[in-house]
């Protein structure tokens, strides 16, 4: 535990951050003109969404060079498939340790289904949040689903801030002692309000907008916007450019989040992956790994990057080193339901994941079919 007089100081800075944020409704783009309804696509979202996570959580934490000498080390570079930590040298090990949750269930050898994640955690609550409480939910219906489900230890940076202001009571959730506010978090809960809203870009991103804002603000909030139209579209549009455009709508164009998403699509039309994301590092390596703006340009840089594969936009999402799990998740989520999940990926989750919430391990094909039932309902 951190010395009081160190936390005493804490709370001075943290304090001194609280001035008051104003969000009005934001102004959207027009929204596409896209198909509406289910189309099957959500069984391979889902799987997508895993696949793309357990790639990249033995790595989560690491810095992009450690994850290269990683690979380099066991014959694996560039990333095309699962981690292993056999032939790994001692010294690259002690130098760039694994994540310390993540190895005894992320490694090649010994993925067993989909291991617990909050990636996929929040959009697990997601769909019982719309099931329970129907399209019109309120924020406040959020933060009692967090309540009721959510053990406090697995929520981190704007989560725990915002769960800690619940326990206390706190009206002013998103913004009293929460410096992480537009920090990722928001963007992993959203892809379930896209998949249930297929072709919907502007309902999705409202659905997001309404979960983000117990905890996040401005660009946390455009994040989670911005994903929720990603896996709109992507349930219904025929290529993965063609749900990058459409995703646009999602967000207010003058935001920093859509400045990021356009600055990745960008860096993608040239180059190869390495001087690609030499410039993603250069415009954003000031910010820690797990802000919203770096991630969404790495999200969006993987989409344009990987051609519609899906083995290539999750490489690509995961050896960028920053939020590793998260990213490869919304791109895996996006590409699986535009273009499947090969085998390779698919086959080591044993179609399960294993939760930390009330109720223990889920079939992904149940989640598709519940998701699929609440898209069919909201035509």
């Amino acid at each position: 535990p951190a010395a009081p007089g160190l936390r005493a100081l804490a709370r001075e800075l943290l304090d001194s951050l609280d001035a008051p944020v104003s969000e009005p409704e934001p102004e959207l783009p027009a929204a596409p003109s896209l198909p509406r309804g289910s189309r099957g696509r959500e069984l391979n979202a889902w799987t997508g969404r895993a696949a793309g996570c357990l790639l990249g959580k033995p790595v989560e934490k690491i810095p992009r060079e450690g994850i290269e000498e990683i690979l380099r080390a066991t014959g694996r570079w560039p990333l095309s498939g699962w981690f292993t930590a056999v032939g790994l040298p001692a010294d690259v090990a002690e130098r760039w340790p694994w994540n310390r949750r993540s190895a005894p269930t992320s490694l090649e050898e010994n993925i067993d289904g989909m291991p617990e994640d909050d990636d996929l955690n929040y959009p697990m609550l997601a769909l019982s949040l719309v099931e329970e409480r129907g399209l019109g939910f309120t924020t406040e219906d959020v933060a009692q689903l967090w309540l009721d489900n959510l053990p406090a230890g697995r929520v981190f940076t704007a989560e725990r801030a915002a769960y800690r202001n619940l326990l206390d009571a706190r009206p002013d959730t998103a913004t009293y002692r929460n410096p992480f506010r537009e920090w990722i978090g928001a963007l992993i809960r959203a892809d379930v309000f896209g998949w249930i809203r297929p072709g919907d870009v502007h309902g999705a991103a409202r659905l997001a907008r309404v979960d983000a804002r117990l905890s996040h603000t401005r660009n946390g909030v455009y994040g989670a916007m911005w994903a929720a139209g990603l896996a709109s579209a992507a349930m219904v549009c025929d290529t993965v450019d063609e749900v990058l455009d459409a995703a646009t709508a999602a967000i207010p164009a003058s935001s920093a989040l859509a400045a990021a998403v356009h600055f990745g699509r960008s860096a993608a039309a040239e180059g190869d992956v390495a001087s690609g994301l030499d410039r993603l590092h250069a415009e954003y390596g000031h910010l820690h790994w797990v802000h919203v703006l770096n991630n969404a340009a790495v999200i969006a840089y993987a989409l344009a990057k990987g051609g519609g594969e899906f083995g290539p936009s999750v490489s690509i999402a995961v050896t960028a080193g920053w939020d590793t799990d998260s990213a490869a998740a919304t791109v895996g989520g996006v590409v699986g339901a535009v273009s499947g999940v090969g085998e390779y990926w698919s086959k080591p989750l044993d179609g399960r994941i294993a939760t930390s919430l009330p109720g223990g391990e889920r079939r992904i094909a149940d989640l598709a079919a519940r998701t699929a039932r609440l898209a069919e309902a909201g035509r």
